[in-house]
């Protein structure tokens, strides 16, 4: 009798379920490759010039026809100064008390769940007991009036303003443009947040602005949020671009035809990040002096009682 050898072949249902997951992985890599690219005020072109990749490859990974290996992705996180974990999407477990979080979380009605996030942050927040004392953190994009406002603020609390692109510039010896190119930009994030902790213990009250990518580093942003009241200052895109152009700094959508669909990308990527301050604040259509009175007032709360020099 001979041996009977079956083999097991895939339906065409099968098939197609095995496409479609297919499909989903590789959007979803795009996805984070997008998000990460635009966190980072990265053009494509760049991203493309920093990876080694050719831009067309690169536009088919992002929206996810293409099919890259394992060493295009490394390339790719390396120039997003990223593991390459955070450019697949998630998998496994890191715990079974995480793993069980995760279940509950997709039993939830997508409507609460901004809700429950808030409610974990603060749960988090009273844990580390964080002490903000006087000092005011200012986020958002550039041209919002981080440092217009920032430092009228400070004059007006008569306490100090610093700008940690400056203070990093102090530290450093050199411009950030030419930090970046000689160091990346992975060494200007360590001198950020090493001029953040400095800034913190050595300040009781200040008003602090902060660079537009500070939230593309998790650590810095949360010690940010910890130990500052943080505001973002934020105003309709045109209205970024515009003083963003006064300033004669395009930054970082120079030489990109396609600017403001970059600033759409990049306030979107960052819009959650942002959310997190304890305020925001909407300059759009307001005059400087209209916008530091909605600053005062948002900030008055935070600033009463004693000042430990």
């Amino acid at each position: 009798m001979h041996d009977m050898v079956t083999t097991k072949t895939m339906s065409s249902g099968e098939l197609l379920d095995s496409g479609r997951a297919d499909a989903v992985f590789a959007g979803e890599i795009g996805r984070m490759v997008r998000l990460g690219r635009a966190k980072r005020g990265m053009s494509r072109r760049q991203l493309a010039q920093d990876s080694g990749t050719s831009e067309r490859y690169l536009a088919q990974i992002e929206s996810g026809a293409g099919n890259p290996s394992v060493l295009v992705m490394h390339a790719i996180a390396d120039a997003l100064e990223l593991p390459l974990v955070e450019l697949l999407p998630r998998a496994g477990n890191r715990s079974a008390a995480y793993a069980r979080i995760v279940d509950l979380l997709g039993r939830v009605p997508p409507a609460d769940l901004p809700s429950i996030a808030d409610a974990i942050e603060r749960r988090i927040e009273q844990a580390v007991a964080p002490d903000r004392a006087h000092r005011i953190g200012l986020v958002g994009l550039r041209g919002g009036g981080k440092s217009t406002l920032g430092a009228l603020l400070a004059d007006k609390l008569d306490v100090p303003f610093i700008e940690l692109d400056r203070m990093v510039e102090q530290e450093y010896g050199a411009s950030l443009p030419l930090l970046i190119e000689m160091s990346g930009v992975a060494t200007f994030r360590r001198h950020e947040r090493a001029c953040l902790e400095r800034v913190i213990v050595e300040n009781d009250a200040a008003v602090i602005a902060t660079a537009g990518g500070i939230v593309s580093d998790a650590e810095t942003y949360g010690l940010l949020l910890r130990r500052t009241h943080t505001v973002w200052i934020t105003a309709r895109p045109d209205e970024h671009m515009g003083r963003v152009m006064k300033q004669g700094d395009f930054r970082p959508m120079a030489r990109n035809r396609e600017a403001m669909a970059d600033l759409h990308a990049i306030l979107e990527a960052r819009r959650g990040d942002y959310a997190r301050a304890e305020a925001t604040l909407d300059t759009s259509g307001a005059t400087i002096q209209q916008s530091l009175a909605k600053l005062s007032k948002l900030v008055a709360p935070w600033m009463k009682g004693e000042r430990h020099g």
